[in-house]
């Protein structure tokens, strides 16, 4: 019955809807997936249990995913030396030193600017804006929700904008499961355009640190005194050096390695091995720096780079199921049976707009955008190939709705780390930022209806 095929991603979105847990919901739709791939057998239940494992196995037999995932552990490592080092922080008293943010609008800026500018990973994007920013939104009596909004509105957005960095990385393998008549990097880079929310989220920024304006609960918080729940910078600055050469070795080195795997040219590069040979060329410049500073021996170094990879352990866990349940839902035929269903169904213009709405719910359920896009890039690369849909556009909107349901999870790790960096209550910033999120929500799907109608 073919109507089976829709249950693994029925079974992930009830798990994370009910237990708030994406990894044992991604870990049960392949369970799933595989029994049913193992119907016809004699003890369908063993063999889809030993399927399931297998299937996660399997991953690795492909070295584009893992290159991923060697990359998602070492971008710990070279995050951890960035911290321990003490570049960040003397990153940040550099700044402050130099008498930027004199003004309001100044320093709105500043946490904005920041957060675009350290666009490798979310959390410390709002890490580094928050704790550059907070003395100068005191210093003009701005509230730290005011903060907390700019630099989550920031982080996500810009991430998934630029793609130099871990989400695109993790996006590029997902779609290198499929054939397409365009390279999957000339597909994700084609969604930068087409993906409004993100788009319009920095947009917003932009409008309340240039106009000062506020709305909502975030004017109402403006003369609210927040408590400083945020925690001191437990690394001495050092140089900020330390931050930036690796910084910068990262992003050139990806760009570099771009061209380089492409043959000069860009958008036939290699993304799995850009960012790992990049991460790896920055980890290295990290450790040498540290260990040329005669304050870290070896031994701590090796402790510190473990330590930082361990945080990013269920990250990597995330990504190792995403790639076991996307090959799988692909021999199970779901995206296709979907296609076929939402193909007889509904208006082709609806289909962008649909996805949004369900990766936002998913998202916000999980409080992560990465599962998100797990669970819905195999439902929607079959609607692409069966229906003739646009693929960057389809792509898009599953990516910006991921960002959009994080953006208003209050168990979303980015909305957290938010909250401590600018000194925010968590309940605080998820009421001031939430009417902000809707409003670019519901701008949103109705950018992705119109296009759809003009488009389709």
């Amino acid at each position: 019955m073919q109507w089976l095929t829709i249950l693994p991603p029925v079974v992930a979105i009830a798990i994370v809807l009910w237990k708030k847990e994406v990894i044992l919901a991604l870990f049960l739709a392949i369970l799933t997936s595989e029994i049913l791939l193992n119907l016809t057998q004699d003890f369908s239940l063993f063999h889809g249990g030993i399927g399931a494992i297998e299937r996660i196995v399997n991953v690795f037999a492909s070295a584009g995913n893992s290159r991923i995932l060697i990359f998602s552990l070492l971008i710990g490592a070279v995050l951890a030396f960035m911290r321990h080092s003490g570049g960040v922080t003397a990153m940040v008293e550099y700044i402050v030193d130099k008498g930027l943010g004199k003004t309001p609008r100044q320093s709105a800026f500043i946490a904005n600017l920041t957060g675009m500018m350290i666009f490798i990973e979310s959390n410390l994007c709002v890490l580094t804006a928050g704790i550059l920013s907070r003395g100068l939104f005191d210093k003009h009596k701005m509230s730290r929700a005011t903060l907390a909004f700019i630099i989550d509105s920031t982080a996500a957005p810009i991430c998934i904008l630029v793609l130099l960095n871990g989400w695109g990385a993790f996006v590029l393998g997902l779609l290198s499961n499929y054939e397409f008549e365009l390279s999957a990097a000339e597909i994700l880079w084609g969604t930068v355009a087409l993906n409004f929310y993100p788009i319009i989220a920095i947009l917003m920024v932009w409008y309340t640190a240039f106009t000062g304006k506020l709305h909502g609960p975030l004017a109402r918080s403006q003369n609210t005194n927040m408590p400083d729940i945020g925690q001191q910078p437990q690394h001495a600055p050092t140089k900020a050096r330390y931050m930036l050469l690796p910084l910068l070795v990262l992003v050139g080195g990806m760009i570099g390695f771009m061209f380089w795997t492409g043959n000069g040219v860009l958008a036939d590069g290699s993304g799995s091995k850009s960012v790992l040979y990049a991460t790896v060329l920055a980890a290295l410049v990290a450790y040498v720096l540290m260990l040329s500073s005669k304050q870290f021996s070896h031994k701590q170094l090796v402790t510190i780079g473990f330590n930082g990879m361990s945080e990013l352990l269920p990250l990597v866990t995330i990504v190792l199921f995403s790639l076991a349940l996307g090959a799988s839902l692909k021999q199970l035929g779901t995206g296709v049976f979907i296609a076929q269903l939402v193909g007889d169904n509904l208006p082709l213009f609806l289909i962008a707009p649909m996805l949004f709405f369900v990766g936002a719910i998913i998202a916000f359920s999980t409080g992560t955008s990465w599962g998100t896009f797990a669970i819905l890039i195999p439902i929607g690369v079959p609607l692409i190939q069966s229906l003739g849909l646009p693929p960057s556009l389809i792509i898009a909107a599953i990516l910006g709705g991921g960002v959009f349901g994080d953006h208003c999870s209050p168990i979303s790790d980015t909305t957290a780390v938010s909250a401590l960096a600018s000194g925010c209550d968590l309940l605080e910033h998820v009421k001031t930022q939430l009417p902000y999120a809707l409003f670019g929500g519901t701008v949103t799907i109705i950018a992705y209806t119109l296009y759809g109608l003009m488009l389709l």
